[in-house]
């Protein structure tokens, strides 16, 4: 789900220091405000941001590093549609993660529930655990700051420029998403073709979100989508949901921003991530910077692999996984894909 930044309080500038945690978010999230290095004395840093920016050394173009990696404990990120109120409302009593919340909601509360966890009892020798992480959509930006891959501020401003992208892709096209509930991926991808077969190439559907079996998200045009959901049950499918989205996410719908993403990415310091970050395009870990910016940039336009994901984890010898953030989303996919997997969720 496209999320849109929060409003931000109003704040007097008699208490608006240029040094202040919010005089450096303020001038994250105003589109025309300039660079922070030319009016702030000191941008803010988060302990999110010191502690999970320090990326291995590994030389660009090594792309194979994390080909034989072995889970244990992962890390797991949510992404849109988890949203919930009252989501950080136990972040609020931790420092660190409260300084966080003036920011994009799902990427920060993510970030923050990792300083809720940090908090606890036992709770540095968890994260230290982890060897492996992945997020689901936006969760993998989150998924990579954590990982050290580029610092909290910086993709802070990724995860901005790409939903207000993936915004304006949406407004220029009718279209829309659907999730089809109790049919395998193949009798979804059926009733797919069965829909396309009765609209225009440009109101075309196609799965979008490979999440767990029983529950697939279909994207395309609104008129596509209306087959779907018309044709669902000749298929034997359990119900239809159409999803509360700005529009076909993880398709060709979105190839609008792809160039303001790729932009961006460019100009934005990308290293080697210190433990495996399992992609959503291809359900695979990448060590190189320059295939990470690849990925990303396709990952508006390609369909999100995460039942492969959590099933090559879990072949590959996963014991714990972690769900840090609001909801339980993904803690609910992973127990259809597994009913004894282990998975604890923990909030922000």
């Amino acid at each position: 789900m496209l999320l849109r930044p929060p409003r931000l309080p109003r704040l007097s500038p008699r208490r608006l220091r240029s040094d202040s945690p919010m005089a450096s978010t303020l001038a994250l999230l105003r589109p025309s405000a300039p660079s922070p290095a030319t009016n702030l004395r000191a941008p803010f840093r988060s302990r999110v941001s010191t502690r999970v920016s320090v990326g291995s050394a590994v030389a660009a173009g090594a792309d194979t590093l994390f080909a034989d990696y072995k889970p244990t404990t992962a890390f797991l990120f949510p992404g849109q549609g988890a949203q919930a109120v009252g989501m950080g409302k136990e972040a609020l009593n931790v420092r660190a993660a409260a300084e966080l919340f003036d920011k994009p909601a799902i990427y920060v509360t993510s970030l923050a529930a990792v300083e809720v966890l940090r908090a606890r009892e036992e709770g540095q020798s968890v994260i230290n655990s982890v060897d492996v992480t992945c997020g689901l959509s936006l969760g993998e930006y989150t998924a990579l700051a954590f990982a050290g891959a580029f610092s909290f501020e910086d993709g802070l401003k990724l995860v901005k420029l790409r939903g207000e992208a993936m915004q304006d892709a949406s407004d220029a096209a009718n279209s829309a998403m659907v999730s089809v509930i109790g049919l395998d991926s193949e009798k979804v991808q059926q009733l797919c073709d069965a829909a396309n077969e009765d609209v225009d190439e440009k109101e075309r559907v196609q799965i979008a979100n490979f999440l767990c079996p029983g529950n697939y998200a279909v994207s395309g045009g609104v008129k596509g989508i209306e087959a779907v959901e018309a044709k669902a049950k000749s298929f034997k499918a359990r119900m239809t949901v159409r999803l509360a989205v700005a529009g076909a996410f993880h398709t060709s719908f979105m190839q609008p921003a792809v160039s303001r993403l790729e932009s961006a990415l460019a100009a934005t310091e990308i290293r080697s991530p210190r433990i495996p970050v399992i992609s959503n395009v291809d359900a695979q870990p990448h060590s190189d910077p320059d295939t990470i910016k690849k990925i990303l940039a396709q990952q508006v336009t390609s369909p999100v692999q995460w039942e492969t994901t959590v099933t090559t984890l879990l072949g590959r010898g996963l014991e714990k996984s972690y769900e840090l953030g609001p909801g339980k989303v993904i803690a609910g996919i992973i127990k259809r894909i597994n009913k004894g997997a282990s998975i604890e969720n923990i909030g922000a």
